[in-house]
């Protein structure tokens, strides 16, 4: 189906409202709308910061209900939020202003999280250190404009869709917080134990980075399987997207994986900081990029364990409290992973935990199956809606 091909600016213009003419209703705070705030691909925003309004930043936008919130920054560009009140965001959210009598907001929020256009996005992002798109660039692209009855009828079974991958994900998160209720119960709040009662992780594991993409190779290479930092979750590896790498025997030797090694990124956004995974012999034959850590525990220490470990509240308070910040960005490095103060708990302790969570496990393998394909549906059917497919009655 043929559409109209608008470009995007001429239908939804940059347009921050100015605190000084009193868009903003009177109130002593408001609200201060930050990108580690925001869940990508869904834009649902996580928790809401509020700020005296004399301490707000010359350097935020003002925005209200009737815009859409674009992150032009990468890796952020499918964090895209409707706002439903006024307040103000950091810069690198633009504040558009779709025409009313054109354009759907909520039509116009599919379309920029939508993969075609994240994908272009991505290709026309420009910066050494943090990466954007140009809005001169995003203002040329086009987007498809049908009527408003047939722009509303769009989101509305998008919005359907994403509801269902939204109970997924729900249901994850449950299984999820019902594994840690486990691991508190069993171990406690380390967060209230003595020092004697660790050790750095050092001492219980061989901790190691990765192989390095694109660095001179002396000798006879080949090519094989390597995980990068989108492979490692929190608490889980997606592997839907494997891609190859050149190495020497010598690396190869040396980053093999091995089942029941744990895999931890060293940062990028906030929520990416050392968030760790167990290795379980998946695929034959991979190795790893140098972005991510490998931890081999000693013979004292179960995986299971110890990468549940990594989910808790005392880890994390450790890796935000040594790393090295940016403004949307932290890593950490190999010192102060081996310094990470790890747990002694008997074997026997460790083991009749990792028990109770496997039928936990379980029933998290079922969702996350069924997780991946919602997800995989919707994807496509955002894919088909901007082609006209999913409304040709009302055409």
């Amino acid at each position: 189906m043929s559409w109209p091909l608008v470009k995007l600016l001429a239908v939804a213009p940059v347009a921050p409202l100015n605190p000084l003419e009193s868009c903003l209703p009177e109130q002593d705070d408001c609200w201060l709308l930050n990108l580690d705030q925001v869940e990508a691909n869904s834009g649902r925003v996580f928790s809401r910061l509020r700020v005296a309004l004399d301490e707000m930043s010359s350097s935020t936008h003002a925005f209200g209900p009737q815009h859409v919130l674009y992150s032009k920054l990468r890796p952020n560009l499918n964090k895209v939020v409707v706002p439903d009140e006024y307040g103000y965001c950091t810069s690198e959210l633009v504040p558009l202003l779709p025409d009313k009598e054109r354009l759907d907001r909520d039509y116009l929020a599919f379309y920029l999280r939508s993969p075609d256009f994240v994908n272009w996005a991505v290709g026309k992002t420009a910066g050494a250190k943090m990466p954007r798109l140009s809005m001169q660039l995003f203002g040329e692209r086009t987007i498809p404009l049908p009527s408003l009855p047939i722009q509303r009828h769009i989101a509305q079974m998008l919005e359907q869709a994403d509801l269902l991958r939204r109970q997924a994900q729900q249901l994850e998160a449950e299984l999820d917080r019902l594994a840690q209720a486990l691991f508190l119960e069993m171990f406690g709040d380390y967060r209230q134990q003595t020092a004697e009662n660790f050790v750095p992780l050092a001492e219980v594991a061989d901790v190691v980075s990765g192989v390095a993409k694109g660095s001179k190779l002396s000798g006879a290479v080949r090519t094989l399987p390597y995980l990068r930092v989108a492979n490692v979750q929190d608490g889980f590896l997606d592997l839907s997207e494997i891609k190859e790498i050149e190495a020497t025997e010598r690396d190869i030797k040396k980053y093999r994986l091995k089942a029941g090694d744990i895999l931890m990124t060293e940062g990028g956004d906030f929520d990416k900081l050392g968030r760790g995974a167990m290795w379980s012999g998946e695929i034959a034959e991979c190795i790893h990029q140098n972005h991510i850590f490998r931890v081999r525990l000693s013979d004292g220490y179960e995986p299971r364990f110890f990468e549940c470990y990594l989910r808790t509240p005392m880890v994390k308070t450790y890796f935000l409290g040594c790393a090295k910040k940016t403004t949307n960005l932290a890593s950490i490095n190999m010192s102060q992973l081996k310094a990470l103060p790890t747990p002694k708990e008997p074997l026997g302790r460790q083991k009749q935990f990792v028990a109770a969570l496997h039928k936990i496990e379980a029933q998290r393998q079922i969702t996350r199956s069924q997780q991946a394909e919602l997800e995989q549906a919707f994807q496509s059917l955002m894919q088909r809606a901007f082609k006209g497919e999913l409304a040709p009655k009302l055409a």
